[in-house]
């Protein structure tokens, strides 16, 4: 499993140049992509797609080609394969056929952006991509909104506003990070307040390349509820005294020291988690 660059192509280690030299067959995500880097150091190895669409059929292509004394690097178009792109099938596979399973480190996306981010980096956790809708995008931020650690994403530039309008819904006002096209030539990374990243890219015309966002685990001081009371319970509790909805929260953000914005979005994730629970 050999890790390639994630856009300088001077990032490709010595080891993994080595490597992609000396054995029979390079697994590809895109024969294309790869071969331009290959071109580049020189090396002449056969290849052979792999990818999602064939990954299943293929993955045990390649275990009989390693049965039979091939030697196989798998590689994706970028960064470490297996890390939100093909690759677990085959060494899956490979591990239950006795076949050993040899990684190569090297970039990663999300390593780069989280250590560049100024972000706490002893815990994180790292999410892959977002579901696309939005319904479904809010419910799996609201499952992650009791996680004490830095959280990472992978997302696409077209989904990026309304994914930071989702977190910024969701979890409430955090400090966070947009990285994109890293190691490349337009390489940038912005931070700034989630409501401040989401003013920031409604400004920018079609927002481009790879990104990785990165979203503290903590919310801004004076956007939290700091009384250990609910905002649910609280307006559950003013409801059943008679008051509707709208005067039950109001109640419950001034006993709580919250703005009404700030207790309806933590009403509203509260709602979520207990329906998604029972």
């Amino acid at each position: 499993m050999v890790a390639t660059p994630i856009g300088n192509l001077e990032d490709l280690t010595h080891r993994a140049t080595r490597i992609l030299q000396e054995v029979d067959l390079i697994a590809c995500e895109d024969t294309r992509h790869t071969r331009k880097l290959l071109n580049h150091y020189g090396i002449k190895t056969k290849t052979v797609s792999y990818h999602e669409h064939n990954e299943r059929e293929q993955a045990l292509k390649l275990i009989d080609a390693i049965k039979s004394g091939t030697n196989v690097a798998v590689v994706s178009d970028a960064g470490t394969p297996g890390i939100s792109d093909p690759g677990f099938r085959v060494v899956n596979a490979a591990l239950e056929q006795g076949v050993e399973v040899v990684p190569v480190p090297g970039p990663t996306a999300l390593i780069s952006a989280l250590v560049a981010s100024g972000l706490p980096s002893d815990e994180f956790f790292f999410g892959g991509f977002l579901p696309a809708r939005s319904t479904a995008r809010r419910k799996r931020l609201a499952e992650l909104t009791t996680l004490q650690t830095t959280l990472v994403f992978y997302e696409a530039p077209h989904r990026i506003i309304e994914t930071l309008k989702d977190a910024r819904a969701v979890l409430g006002e955090r400090e966070a990070v947009v990285a994109r096209e890293l190691t490349k030539l337009h390489e940038e990374i912005r931070r700034g307040k989630l409501s401040e990243l989401v003013s920031t890219f409604d400004e920018t015309h079609e927002p481009r390349g790879e990104m990785v966002l990165l979203i503290d685990r903590h919310t801004i001081a004076g956007s939290e509820n700091k009384s250990g009371t609910s905002v649910s319970t609280l307006v559950s509790g003013f409801e059943r005294e008679g008051l509707d909805q709208r005067a039950a929260l109001k109640k419950a953000a001034k006993q709580l020291g919250l703005s009404r914005a700030e207790a309806y979005r933590q009403l509203t994730v509260e709602r979520s988690l207990e329906k998604n629970a029972s």
